[in-house]
């Protein structure tokens, strides 16, 4: 496929997917004019059909569309094998109708179900453009097609846009909101700087501060300012009396050395006539 084409069906898809709630894997109602298609060109048709809407598919097709294959002999046996690989879609139909017919009243007037037709046939094709939000794809010449969307589509497109726009206020309230912004953080103020840590000089514990204090009680009372003051006061006032107290102690002791000598000598005196009469 040409990147040109592809870029086309990718935003189809997405307005189908947008506006009318088509999801991945899509479901593909395949006919069986479409599987007789894909045998006679020997087209692998669900790679195919991924290709075209860009995305996983799960093909399916009805109990009708294969009855209709069944009525066309063991010619059509490869087309038949092939229908059998798809998903059965239960039509609730007891007797076997046309397949356009079957596969019209599937999809219904408002395709709830979100189908993806694959038809070849015409006149199916022309009854569903008539109905908004559904997808058709067919065969031209062994190369499969999207078909653009049709006037029903893009009316149901327009009102759906339309209505959001212009939404009361009641269906307005019932619209999710949205998160209110969180505030944005407050920027710390720069003022001015403490010193630095390292640099500051530790506070003393008070255990040692407490120490010194009780020693000094330990030591007694200390004499006061006042009374040292005092002392130094009369001794500047009166340095003679310090001189002759320090000479006082001088001659006591030059009396005592004195008084030992002349015990000495009465001795000697006394025990001189007794040595000299030996």
């Amino acid at each position: 496929m040409r990147q040109k084409r592809a870029k086309a069906y990718r935003k189809l898809m997405s307005l189908y997917s947008l506006s009318f709630g088509f999801r991945q894997p899509y479901q593909v109602l395949v006919d069986s004019h479409m599987c007789k298609e894909a045998v006679a060109h020997k087209i692998e048709l669900v790679k195919q059909l991924g290709i075209v809407l860009q995305g996983t598919v799960k093909p399916m097709i009805t109990q009708c569309c294969i009855h209709e294959l069944y009525l066309q002999g063991q010619e059509q046996q490869p087309a038949v094998d092939l229908a059998k690989t798809f998903e059965r879609r239960k039509c609730n139909h007891r007797e076997a109708i046309p397949g356009d017919d079957c596969i019209s009243s599937v999809v219904g007037e408002t395709n709830k179900h979100r189908y993806v037709i694959a038809s070849q046939s015409h006149e199916l094709r022309q009854k569903l453009r008539a109905i908004p939000g559904v997808p058709i794809v067919h065969m031209n010449r062994s190369v499969m097609i999207l078909e653009p969307p049709s006037d029903a589509t893009l009316r149901a497109k327009a009102l759906t846009e339309e209505k959001a726009l212009h939404a009361s206020e009641p269906e307005v309230a019932k619209l999710p909101t949205a998160p209110a912004p969180a505030e944005p953080p407050k920027k710390k103020k720069k003022g001015p700087k403490g010193p630095n840590p390292l640099s500051v000089k530790k506070k003393k514990p008070k255990s040692d501060s407490a120490a010194p204090k009780q020693k000094k009680e330990e030591a007694g009372p200390q004499p006061k300012t006042g009374e040292k003051r005092r002392r130094e006061d009369e001794a500047e006032a009166h340095p003679s009396a310090q001189k002759s107290e320090g000479t006082g102690h001088k001659r006591k002791r030059r009396r005592k050395h004195g008084g030992s000598t002349a015990g000495a000598e009465g001795q000697e005196a006394a025990a001189g006539p007794h040595g000299s009469d030996e």
